[in-house]
């Protein structure tokens, strides 16, 4: 039976939620890759398009760039080689949601999500069944590892090293140096400098990547998207936050819509884009809803900088009166010696631009 408070709490948080006046204007925020996306997003919105649609054209350029290493043809695969792909997608105005994982061979899986959320009553489909799935409805199946990536791969995989120096591939003595060289460049003569730097950069620092992307229309309606190709060099069949409903998407109509980047195995111990929406819907700001997710991330570590200085994870948060915010764990990321700051894309109208996110946490280079 539920009690009078809690029956008054929760009818009070609903409340709150109904309270919110919806944004009278376009808006489109994404993880910093999306400037692209957020771009042709607002162009559908614009035109009178769905919120659903805008999203899913937007990350569909990041799917579809072999520079873009973390989303679709030219992910970085999984250890065996293979690029895995997973995503969803949450329709605010019907209140369905779609999602895919572990599926390869299959470019544009944002737009698979969003087949499942259409054609089925189900909510996520993963592995070969998604790819049968696609097949029907005639998706065009590709190798989805460009020469690029499959450098990166290489250099990662002769880089493993047992505990008297060996790898899996030779017996020691050809193994990549401490940092690119002419050895590198020995090991594979046809491969341009800078992808040799950039190889050897990603087998170092294997990216988590991602992009997530949220949208709200003139008339309140809000819907978003997550797309990946995941963690780099994972064990194949891992499947991080991106495809979770409630981890790396959620979109509530009443209240707002949050997503993710970044390492999905914190996430999704904390339900971290839920766990936002239902921050804002009890009265926080977007900014201080992230701050709380990041918050609960830091106490799974017992707030230990060391252990949390492994990893990174971006949230984002739009709520439905156009009030909205990105938000790191970390106030940026080193590379090369340099701090790069975290930041989001944004689009109200007139272009797209970066902003910084707010962090819980702050490193120096």
């Amino acid at each position: 039976m539920i009690s009078r408070r809690r029956w008054m709490s929760g009818s009070a948080a609903l409340a709150a939620a109904s309270a919110l006046q919806a944004s009278s204007k376009n808006l489109v925020i994404s993880s910093a890759n999306g400037l692209r996306a957020c771009a042709r997003a607002m162009e559908i919105l614009k035109s009178g398009g769905d919120t659903l649609d805008a999203v899913v054209a937007g990350v569909s350029i990041n799917e579809e760039d072999p520079e873009d290493d973390s989303v679709g043809y030219g992910g970085l695969p999984n250890e065996d080689g293979v690029v895995e792909l997973d995503a969803s997608v949450m329709h605010g105005p019907t209140r369905r949601a779609g999602s895919v994982a572990s599926v390869r061979g299959i470019k544009h899986v944002s737009k698979l999500a969003k087949l499942v959320m259409e054609q089925t009553d189900h909510i996520m489909l993963v592995g070969e069944g998604a790819v049968r799935f696609a097949r029907a409805y005639g998706f065009k199946e590709e190798n989805l590892l460009t020469e690029k990536s499959r450098l990166a791969w290489l250099v990662w995989k002769r880089s493993l090293r047992d505990a008297a120096g060996h790898n899996n591939w030779t017996d020691g003595l050809d193994a990549p140096p401490s940092k690119p060289s002419a050895e590198l460049k020995r090991m594979f003569p046809e491969a341009p400098e800078e992808w040799l730097a950039y190889a050897w950069d990603r087998a170092c620092n294997p990216p988590t990547g991602t992009i997530n992307c949220l949208a709200l229309n003139a008339k309140g309606e809000i819907s978003g998207v997550t797309t990946t190709s995941g963690l780099a060099w994972k064990l194949a069949g891992r499947v991080g936050d991106s495809p979770i409903i409630g981890a790396g998407l959620y979109v509530d109509q009443d209240v707002g819509a949050a997503g993710s980047t970044g390492r999905g195995e914190e996430n999704i111990r904390v339900a971290g884009a839920h766990t936002i929406v239902e921050n804002m819907r009890h009265g926080m700001t977007p900014k201080e809803a992230c701050l709380d997710a990041l918050k609960r991330i830091s106490r799974n570590y017992g707030d230990d900088l060391d252990r949390l200085r492994k990893f990174d994870i971006n949230f984002y948060a739009l709520r439905k009166d156009g009030l909205y915010a990105g938000a790191s764990l970390w106030n940026g990321g080193i590379r090369q010696g340099r701090l790069m700051p975290r930041q989001f894309a944004v689009h109200d109208g007139d272009k797209s631009r970066l902003e910084p996110c707010v962090f819980l946490y702050e490193r120096k280079a």
